[in-house]
């Protein structure tokens, strides 16, 4: 999900072309997201497999970019991933000290260079950053676990890393073995899940984490090799229609404490995910530009994808926010009936949800700019594509081909580590 995961494909013309379809599927990915965090349902993992998703789209990039050098191309991504990573950390730790945390006298961090060496994953997340799990009253300004929820998507960062470092390998093995390469990681998932095999504290995190999206990073490697499209249809969704089916019989029979919430439960989560993103690749076209129905979602679509990041490290953040800018409607002079402050209690979701997107907005401008310095690109304060479409037309005017046949293609819970 960083600026090369949202880089344009180069097709054959030698001009850079961004895959439409799969800039929105990240885009629905994002949404799903932030609505996941801001309101808890949990069907919202069964409607849609967010995370999965993102991380099918990461691997098929990934796989793309190993047409180079595996250092260079793990280097590039280093280079992409850590300063938006670096300004959300320093930030974050920067609350956390002026709220009170003192990490080297937590013993849950404990000092020496063990505290130092936890602080260092908000900088390089090789392992699960430590955070209080209490900071703050819970009367005060911010839910006491306010800490908790903003570290939650570092998970997501930790699995993407690790993804990365060891795709070189992972390509090399799907190359060789593609089946048992791509059934490895919810083969690990069940063994972790039944307990055959049991891995305490964040390292056992950290492998759940990787066996469960694994088998969707690695379809993205089917996808980017061209493997998923030489199956034939029926097999490959009949396949991936079984494989979901297993998911929602284990989580029939093991539901977590959100009930269906598959986050909740790994085994069910990797089959739902692994399926899905079966289906949504199987079916991708290659869009050079959104359909006509979609493309009044073209700019939002790109700006998005140009900003993947900074969204998803900082939403959670402005979520919590939004309820103690939405609690200051209840000291209106108009809220003094009962009525009125029953009817923002009713909607009181709804508010909030308008409220998350001018923070989100201004947390885009205010330090979205880092994903382009990290990228090597002049920084940009809003990049969803303005101004891209007339030069583009100009172009085709000065150098028309009448005789040349286009080319065919293909056609609530608390925001916190939830997927």
């Amino acid at each position: 999900m960083t600026q090369a995961d949202t880089a344009p494909a180069r097709t054959g013309t030698g001009g850079p072309v961004r895959d439409r379809y799969l800039d929105l599927l990240r885009s629905l990915a994002l949404l799903r997201v932030v609505v996941y965090h801001l309101f808890g349902w949990p069907w919202l993992t069964v409607l849609f497999p967010s995370m999965g998703v993102m991380f099918a789209l990461a691997g098929s990039l990934m796989a793309r970019s190993l047409s180079r050098p595996a250092a260079q191309v793990i280097r590039g991504r280093l280079r992409r991933l850590l300063p938006p990573l670096w300004l959300f950390g320093a930030v974050l730790l920067t609350l956390l000290l002026t709220a009170g945390w003192h990490p080297l006298h937590d013993p849950d961090v404990g000092g020496g260079w063990t505290g130092w060496a936890r602080l260092s994953t908000y900088f390089l997340p090789f392992g699960a950053p430590p955070y209080p799990e209490h900071l703050g009253s819970a009367s005060g300004l911010l839910d006491d676990t306010w800490a908790e929820q903003a570290a939650g998507p570092l998970w997501y960062l930790r699995a993407y890393l690790w993804f990365v470092l060891l795709s070189p390998l992972l390509l090399r093995a799907f190359r060789r073995w593609p089946l048992p390469t791509a059934l490895a990681p919810p083969a690990l998932t069940a063994v972790v899940s039944t307990g055959l095999l049991t891995i305490p504290g964040e390292t056992g995190n950290a492998v759940t984490d990787f066996a469960v999206y694994g088998g969707c990073w690695i379809l993205g490697f089917a996808h980017q090799e061209g493997v998923l499209a030489r199956v034939p249809r029926y097999a490959a969704v009949s396949s991936a229609c079984g494989v979901m089916a297993v998911g929602l019989w284990w989580a029939s029979g093991h539901p977590g404490p959100g009930g269906w919430d598959l986050n909740d439960i790994p085994l069910a989560q990797a089959c739902w995910s692994f399926g899905a993103v079966v289906l949504l690749l199987q079916y991708a076209p290659s869009w050079r530009e959104l359909p006509r129905s979609l493309r009044r979602w073209d700019r939002p679509i790109t700006l998005s994808n140009n900003r993947a990041v900074t969204i998803y490290l900082w939403h959670n953040v402005l979520i919590m926010a939004t309820f103690p800018i939405v609690d200051q409607a209840y000291d209106l002079p108009f809220m003094d009936s009962d009525r009125a402050a029953g009817f923002l209690d009713s909607t009181y979701g709804f508010w909030t949800f308008l409220a998350v997107w001018p923070l989100i907005v201004t947390a885009v401008i205010a330090f979205g700019w880092v994903e382009d310095v990290a990228a090597g690109r002049r920084a940009r304060v809003w990049p969803d594509g303005r101004g891209r479409e007339r030069p583009r037309r100009r172009r085709e005017r000065a150098a028309p081909e009448p005789d040349r046949a286009p080319r065919p293609h293909r056609g609530g819970r608390a925001p916190g580590r939830g997927r």
